[in-house]
């Protein structure tokens, strides 16, 4: 039940990038992980042309998905590919999602998941100013997939702000949870270890969070510290900047245990924005 979280330091050039996760998957490969997730952005960073990136790969001219494919064969791993950006089907022409694959051991593609939430914010660093929304159509889909380690359930970097999302991949039957990111370095320190935690914690998952570890094209400085983190919120193993292969493995019996023991899934009162009723008061 062998997994691996990876951390890179992305650049623009997407065969350099493509050349570094290789490496880094044969390691993880190599110490026996089944599983192996690659942070956000992993095979471009800092680049604007991702809506022409996205629909050369959707029209079999692009060097990422056949890559992804082949890397997954002869490693015999299952691959979450942290986004890489890609038309939706229905809108070929229109904008991209962050697109986060899952491909198995025999190349094939078994689930995709279009990030739900963009990062549209302010923050006091070198950039200033982020709006994935520029180039980026967010996605509409929860998705839970059975794999080698577990139930896996996918989400995306800005997704770990927003609870509700890890509730119902929770109520999908998720034991195993990827969050691949690009924190920036302001709010990263101030926020990551806290909410990838508390995503653990609430869902009683193991929580995947691949990351990206230095210093980009933009210019563009990201927190790093990917990690490994247990259903009970514990800190399995984490790379604070630069290249990284994390291992862990999932302890079936202890997960059981802790849900077992606190049963926080039987006792959640909201189950969506549909089940919220209005606050009563008193005149």
């Amino acid at each position: 039940m062998s997994f691996a979280v990876i951390q890179m330091v992305s650049q623009s050039d997407v065969l350099g990038n493509l050349d570094q996760a290789r490496r880094l998957l044969e390691q993880a490969a190599a110490s026996g992980a089944r599983l192996a997730v690659l942070p956000e952005n992993f095979a471009a960073m800092g680049r604007r042309d991702v809506a022409d990136i996205g629909r050369a790969e959707a029209q079999g001219h692009g060097p990422i998905l056949p890559w992804l494919k082949l890397a997954a064969r002869d490693l015999k791993l299952w691959i979450v590919a942290g986004t890489l950006p890609l038309p939706p089907g229905d809108q070929p022409n229109g904008k991209v999602t962050a697109c986060s694959l899952l491909i198995d051991e025999h190349g094939e593609q078994v689930a995709r998941y279009d990030k739900l939430h963009l990062f549209d914010v302010d923050v006091a660093d070198n950039r200033g100013r982020y709006r994935e929304s520029d180039d980026y159509a967010h996605g509409n889909n929860v998705v839970v997939v059975d794999t080698p380690v577990g139930r896996l359930g996918l989400s995306v970097c800005y997704d770990l702000r927003f609870p509700e999302l890890y509730s119902a991949l929770r109520e999908a039957g998720a034991e195993l949870i990827t969050a691949p990111s690009a924190f920036t370095a302001v709010t990263g320190a101030a926020h990551w270890d806290i909410l990838i935690r508390a995503r653990a914690i609430e869902t009683q998952c193991y929580l995947l969070a691949a990351a990206q570890g230095g210093v980009h094209p933009g210019p563009r400085e990201t927190y790093g510290h990917a990690a490994i983190v247990d259903p009970w919120g514990r800190v399995l193993a984490e790379q604070a900047q630069g290249e990284a292969v994390l291992l862990g493995e999932r302890d079936i019996d202890e997960q059981a245990s802790i849900r077992a023991r606190m049963p926080v899934s039987s006792h959640r009162r909201f189950f969506s924005q549909d089940a919220l009723r209005p606050v009563q008061t008193s005149e």
